[in-house]
């Protein structure tokens, strides 16, 4: 998996960098093949950021978070990116089973 982790207007350290790479590999679970993820963190004046886009299979799966800490910007965006993919990933194993219905 290859991340790019980007900081604006906040200082961003290792604590943090691990801390998206950690969140971010539980998404194996739903993706086997390479994937690219992009985590954008922004700091405002009362809040905080994260924007998170992972490519995979020539498809780009977003998420957007916000609260007041950063780390938990970050733990709403990959929630709301994780629901995306179980429903993609559910989506395509039903698929996959109707097709075996039909062919037998």
């Amino acid at each position: 998996m290859k991340i790019s982790v980007t900081s604006r207007h906040l200082k961003s350290n290792k604590g943090l960098r691990d801390y998206v790479e950690e969140k971010l590999l539980k998404m194996g679970k739903y993706l086997s093949e390479p994937i690219e993820a992009n985590v954008v963190l922004t700091g405002e004046k009362f809040r905080q950021l994260s924007e998170v886009a992972i490519t995979h299979s020539g498809l780009t799966t977003r998420g957007e978070g916000e609260a007041a800490d950063i780390r938990s910007a970050i733990d709403n965006a990959i929630e709301k990116l994780e629901k995306q993919l179980r429903r993609q990933k559910d989506k395509f194993n039903h698929q996959k089973k109707v097709m075996e219905k039909w062919k037998s």
